[in-house]
């Protein structure tokens, strides 16, 4: 697969996840919309890693952590940050 087609898949992935989000407020089921919306966030991260690293994004779905590594932390605000810390609960980890 080249990196192209790694990108659009994670965009499309990131697509579809947001639309999944808007179905979930529209039938007011909050903590799915939560957890979808940090997906969403999720999988656009690792089509940008993608992009700048031409490599495959890390296995895990800390939102700092996949921006930090793909070298794009830093180039958001500080009020962006603090949102990307909101949504780093909103994943609830299904495996213990």
């Amino acid at each position: 697969m080249t990196t192209e087609e790694k990108i659009n898949y994670w965009v499309e992935l990131s697509d579809y996840d947001l639309e999944t989000a808007n179905a979930m407020l529209q039938t007011k089921r909050y903590l799915y919309v939560g957890f979808m919306c940090h997906q969403t966030i999720e999988k656009i991260f690792k089509g940008v890693f993608s992009k700048i690293k031409k490599d495959t994004p890390p296995f895990v779905h800390k939102l700092v952590l996949i921006a930090r590594q793909g070298n794009f932390y830093e180039q958001f605000s500080e009020e962006q940050k603090d949102f990307i810390d909101q949504m780093e609960p909103l994943y609830q980890n299904t495996i213990t």
